[in-house]
């Protein structure tokens, strides 16, 4: 029996922690209803699988390697480290795992135009390329913040023909574009396809999210097991939203003798309250449609990773959470920009700030593990967006240096 106790209507652990759930006005909730009835539908369709499982191989490229980290390893002592390759799909990130298998949906929903949030942009990306490629009408929400910080992301969105609409309230950043792609959904649900990013949002999100992301697990535990012979001793991911996380963990989660660890952004420091670490630091409420663990103090909501940078968590992995099976953590600034910097020049693989978290987590944890245990990093992207981001905050490091 799988330790995954989860309701028809999204709700994790009922009656003891009741995560999850669907917080939305009525009319609201007659269209998640009906994109509940079609999700459900479809997900156990054959003809939908084999059209799902075409894209991933021949459009995105899947499956995609478990990198054997070797120099990493070497230096660090301790664990093998392998990394889970996400960073090598179709526009540089997992998030198109989950873009495809919902732009799918929408288009056996006739939807007339799809909309979307976006953080780094990496989903905005996914989300303008899958509808390019069904030649679909797209509007994308980022934070005003996001949009300076990941530009180029902004532009390729706009390439792709979509709409790129910047969200001006609040901090400007991935809680706002959230807000209001669930505004314009709320206005315009009749004929409106909400391709939601991460695994958060009210029922089925999450569960649609997790449906579609679980490939990278599904992968991670065939390739170890023909890699090693057996499972990994650890598996650890970064946690925003946390649909990179959710997708690598869940085919692992009836597997007691794999521990799983999520990796919050600490930011500027838990103890310093400007962070990104609900799971570590917040309490149950209710979010955006749905119950999770929620930051006490929104405002302050900060992460050198403009895609974890949100004040609530999955409701999955907040039962994670509840019941012990996942351990989380966090990780702060530096130590993110030091493991971007590490993984660049030891295996020439330049990662997301969002992954660098993860990895961070991996080096400080290896040479505490035998050398013969196996830790899996899920690398959920590439950190072509961040190079100009990291140039600016070296630079004015090296200003900061000279001027003391």
């Amino acid at each position: 029996m799988s330790v995954v106790n989860v309701t028809k209507d999204g709700v994790f652990g009922p009656g003891e922690h009741d995560f999850g759930g669907s917080y939305v006005p009525e009319g609201l909730r007659k269209a998640l209803d009906k994109l509940d009835a079609a999700f459900q539908y479809y997900k156990n369709d054959e003809q939908f699988e084999r059209e799902f499982d075409y894209y991933l191989r021949e459009y995105i490229g899947r499956p995609n390697p478990l990198y054997y980290a070797e120099r990493l390893t070497r230096e660090l002592g301790g664990a093998k480290i392998y990394l889970k390759r996400e960073d090598l799909n179709h526009t540089g990130a997992h998030k198109i795992n989950n873009t495809v298998g919902q732009v799918l949906l929408a288009k056996r929903m006739n939807a007339g135009r799809v909309i979307a949030e976006t953080g780094a942009g990496q989903h905005g990306v996914a989300t303008a390329t899958v509808c390019a490629l069904f030649d679909i009408p797209c509007t994308i929400y980022m934070g005003e913040v996001d949009t300076q910080r990941q530009a180029l992301n902004v532009f390729r969105m706009q390439m792709l023909g979509a709409e790129v609409i910047a969200a001006k309230s609040g901090n400007r950043t991935l809680k706002e574009a959230v807000d209001e792609a669930l505004m314009d959904y709320a206005e315009n649900y009749e004929d409106t396809f909400y391709l939601l990013g991460s695994a958060v949002g009210p029922h089925p999100f999450p569960l649609m999210v997790r449906h579609f992301q679980s490939v990278i697990g599904r992968e991670a535990k065939r390739q170890c097991l023909e890699k090693e012979g057996r499972l990994p001793d650890l598996i650890t991911a970064c946690v925003g939203g946390g649909s990179n996380a959710i997708g690598l963990f869940y085919p692992f989660v009836d597997d007691p003798a794999v521990n799983i660890v999520g990796v919050e952004p600490a930011g500027k420091g838990l103890d310093s309250g400007v962070h990104a670490a609900p799971l570590c630091t917040g309490k149950p409420d209710v979010i955006h449609g749905f119950k999770c663990y929620v930051m006490e103090d929104a405002e302050n909501c900060h992460s050198i990773a403009a895609g974890l940078d949100y004040p609530g968590v999955g409701p999955e992995h907040s039962y994670y959470k509840a019941i012990g099976r996942a351990e989380y953590t966090s990780i702060d600034d530096e130590q993110a920009l030091n493991a971007f910097l590490t993984l660049s020049k030891t295996e020439g693989i330049i990662p997301a700030l969002e992954s660098s978290h993860a990895i961070a987590y991996a080096m400080e944890t290896a040479p505490k593990m035998d050398k013969d245990q196996i830790i899996i990093v899920s690398l959920s992207g590439r950190g072509d967006k961040d190079v100009a981001q990291v140039f600016d905050m070296l630079k004015a490091r090296e200003g900061e240096l000279q001027n003391a």
